[in-house]
């Protein structure tokens, strides 16, 4: 090659001068946090005990309140009660013959995240049942075996529930239902449960019937308290002209956080300052009589709030 050429090929790639004075700035790679194996690996670890842990529970709730007083409180455990005193077959076979054709129509429409969430659950659920099913009967009272069984099922799906998984069931069926006909997850569930118990009342009994009913409506409260807790907090609204001094009082003397809103007088329509508090049930009193001690004219409005995350509360 010629020297001009050489030449021309330097200049080409030569680096632009950069002034003594100006700081040269590289890229900075940022680095994004990741969870590591061990965070992962624990996460799911303590979602499966909790998936075994409530799938046992659902299955010995099952196999001793349940079954043996005919309550068919909805679900796919209601419908295998239904076909063991019709045809005999054991409730477990029944409810894997119902689980698995289910659960392959649920991963067909509705995908594979479904599916990751189900399939276990689906299947562990009927081998529980069927390991549990020679343990005995505590009793033969209806009433009581309502609802201790459907104390024993609403913790155990409450558990499976927390684990973020399901036990399929009639829950994908409502799932289904919810997605291609527009029908809230809510009433489709009901519906498919009110067919189950209706159609206990034809196969059983009647009686059989309300007693499912009681043992469906205990297992949904079970759930909500398996959920938010037994502790409930209560959060406070107070108005005041005085709110300032009401906040100094809250913060210093009931050493508790607040929250100032904004808003508007329904009849005079001037701005006020409206004070919210979280406080624990225990804390009630002491919240009352400190707004009263200095604002004896004070509107407070006090409810129950579920479930609190953050500093002072759960996390």
């Amino acid at each position: 090659m010629k020297a001009g050429g050489d030449a021309r090929e330097r200049k080409r790639f030569r680096l632009p001068k950069i002034a003594d004075t100006e700081p040269v700035r590289l890229p900075v790679r940022r680095r994004h946090r990741t969870r590591t194996a061990g965070e992962a690996g624990q996460s799911l670890y303590v979602q499966m005990v909790l998936l075994l842990l409530g799938a046992f529970t659902v299955a010995v709730s099952f196999n001793l309140f349940l079954l043996p007083n005919g309550i068919a409180s909805g679900g796919v455990t209601g419908a295998s009660i239904l076909v063991e005193r019709l045809l005999g077959f054991t409730p477990a076979l029944t409810q894997w013959a119902l689980n698995i054709p289910l659960f392959l129509l649920g991963l067909w429409l509705l995908g594979r995240r479904f599916a990751v969430k189900t399939i276990l659950g689906s299947l562990v659920l009927p081998l529980f049942v069927l390991l549990t099913a020679q343990w005995p009967s505590p009793t033969q009272n209806p009433l009581l075996a309502a609802i201790y069984g459907g104390i024993g099922v609403g913790i155990g799906l409450g558990l499976v529930f927390r684990a973020r998984s399901s036990t399929g069931g009639l829950d994908l069926a409502a799932q289904l239902v919810h997605r291609y006909t527009g029908l809230p997850l809510g009433l489709a569930v009901a519906c498919l449960d009110g067919l189950v118990i209706a159609a206990a009342g034809f196969i059983i009994s009647p009686e059989n019937a309300l007693y499912a009913l009681i043992g469906l409506f205990v297992t949904s409260k079970t759930i909500d308290i398996v959920q938010t807790g037994l502790l409930v907090s209560k959060v406070a609204f107070i108005i005041s002209g005085k709110t300032e001094a009401i906040s100094e009082a809250i913060l210093h003397e009931l050493d508790r956080g607040l929250t100032k809103l904004t808003a508007l007088g329904g009849y005079t329509g001037e701005s006020r300052t409206v004070l919210m508090v979280v406080v624990g049930q225990n804390e009630v009193t002491r919240l009352k009589l400190l707004v009263q001690s200095v604002d004896a004219s004070a509107f407070v409005i006090i409810s129950d709030t579920a479930e609190v995350l953050g500093e002072g509360f759960k996390r």
